[in-house]
């Protein structure tokens, strides 16, 4: 069985890792033109994607590559007395297993693990799918391929040309992320800025050479900026935080020159169906919760796992593959889906009040004993307590 797979990021190296591990040959082309190095933002993986980790054998290099963040100090503007709270209660409360992680980093160590047994092709793209599974790439040749997945992200190629133009649904915020000089921020500890409808934060971790600062905000009308823009979405980014803090100014001082930036909008993907024909998505590229505000990587993982399982399963059968694949995923899919739409509104309330609240809301879980909030908080198995409750195959066959 011939498998390619658009995408190398999180998603692609997972699934291209356990369908070589179940005997198909597997092509994965990238776009860039190596391993991607975007100066992305740390990312959650809750427990089923521990778990996947686990399976493939490089839980190990995930926790040593652990950002090691354990405190995290809310700054407001109103008032000269920081917060500080144990931000490993505050986030654990998602999940008995957790660890945060450079997205760079991840990808890496996934595509790592697999990669022997997979033909990466970079600097290439799709640029036609036949109903027969012939591919064109946009270096000129042609291959046909029994099964196509995209994995290429919430602005993913494959997507457009297999299903055309899919509607987002914009959450009301946006997220960017910029590479500063390390000194600015201190191991161990994320700090953030409070204020209504926006939050910078900054943070670092042993191995980097750099920091990283974050802002997420909600501007007072949506942002026409392309994703593919980067001047103008450094000039969004600017005015959006216009007035912000001195100390946030300075990390913006720093898009000027800084050597790694992120920009998008925190939109959601609603398709009715993932698959047509001899192709399917998996992650992002089907299923975007939201990014930094539903949990995508760790969805991300668990789909790349489950279609693997499932095409495994189905003997290489598109039809039985993808309808499996989709009625085990759906579920976990909506909850994210739910769970990110909450995420989006809390995590940026709009009012000085609301700020407040949402400060002394992580201070209260970072004090309380687990005792009290464990027990409490895994009665909301399809909130915060969402990734816990997934339901995660065994693997079909090992070799």
């Amino acid at each position: 069985m011939d498998v390619l797979i658009s995408g190398a990021s999180i998603a692609g190296p997972v699934l291209a890792y356990w369908l070589a591990e179940y005997g198909a040959r597997v092509t994965v082309v990238e776009r860039a033109p190596a391993l991607r190095k975007t100066g992305g933002h740390a990312i959650d993986l809750f427990r089923p994607a521990m778990v996947i980790a686990e399976r493939m054998g490089v839980l190990p290099r995930v926790e040593a590559r652990a950002t090691g963040t354990t405190t995290l100090t809310a700054h407001r503007p109103w008032t000269s007395r920081p917060v500080r709270m144990d931000y490993v209660k505050v986030v654990g409360a998602m999940s008995d297993r957790h660890v945060e992680i450079m997205r760079d980093d991840l990808g890496e160590i996934f595509y790592d693990a697999g990669a022997d047994g997979v033909d990466y092709r970079f600097g290439d793209q799709i640029t036609e799918i036949g109903d027969d599974g012939a591919v064109t790439f946009a270096a000129g040749d042609t291959r046909r391929f029994d099964l196509i997945v995209g994995a290429d992200g919430l602005h993913s190629g494959v997507r457009r040309l297999v299903f055309g133009e899919v509607v987002e649904r914009y959450l009301g915020s946006h997220l960017a992320v910029v590479s500063v000089p390390k000194h600015v921020a201190h191991d161990g500890d994320l700090t953030g800025y409070y204020e209504p409808n926006r939050v910078a934060m900054v943070y670092t971790a042993d191995h980097l050479d750099d920091a990283r600062a974050v802002f997420l905000f909600r501007p007072n009308t949506p942002l026409h900026v392309h994703h593919r823009d980067v001047d103008a979405q450094k000039r969004a980014l600017a005015a959006a935080y216009a007035g912000a803090p001195s100390e946030v100014g300075r990390w913006l001082a720093e898009l000027k020159h800084t050597p790694a930036f992120y920009f998008d909008a925190i939109t959601q993907l609603e398709m009715p169906s993932w698959s047509r024909g001899r192709v399917t998505l998996v992650g992002d590229a089907g299923y975007c919760p939201g990014p930094a505000v539903g949990g995508s990587t760790s969805l991300a993982v668990y789909g790349a796992y489950v279609l693997a399982c499932e095409i495994a399963r189905a003997d290489g059968d598109p039809a039985r593959a993808f309808a499996a694949y989709e009625a085990l995923l759906k579920p976990s899919v909506l909850g994210s889906r739910a769970l990110a739409r909450v995420n989006a509104k809390a995590l940026l309330p709009g009012s000085r009040w609301g700020v407040d609240a949402l400060v002394t809301a992580g201070r209260t879980l970072s004090l309380l004993p687990r005792a009290v909030t464990g027990p409490l908080i895994r009665l909301n198995d399809k909130g915060i307590r969402l990734y816990d409750t997934m339901p995660l195959p065994e693997p079909v066959l090992t070799r």
